[in-house]
């Protein structure tokens, strides 16, 4: 695993510190931000998928909907 070191903020690190200390659902702040850029990669892909549905004209559904098929069928 890469080892980075990076520069918070004093508010994004109290919220960091708050969330892994108070919420308890990670045991420590890397395992949370891998998180937070695995969701934000999982919503760019997502968004990707959309934006060239939509430039396709293929599909007659709206954005939303293609959202909400697009959730269904990662769970």
């Amino acid at each position: 695993m890469a080892r980075q070191s990076i520069s918070l903020t004093e508010q994004n690190d109290l919220w960091l510190r708050n969330h892994v200390e108070n919420i308890g659902d990670y045991a420590n702040k890397s395992e949370l931000v891998n998180d937070l850029i695995r969701r934000a990669r999982r919503a760019e892909a997502i968004n990707s998928k959309l934006a060239n549905a939509e430039k396709s004209g293929f599909s007659a559904q709206s954005a939303d909907q293609m959202l909400v098929e697009f959730k269904a069928s990662i769970k």
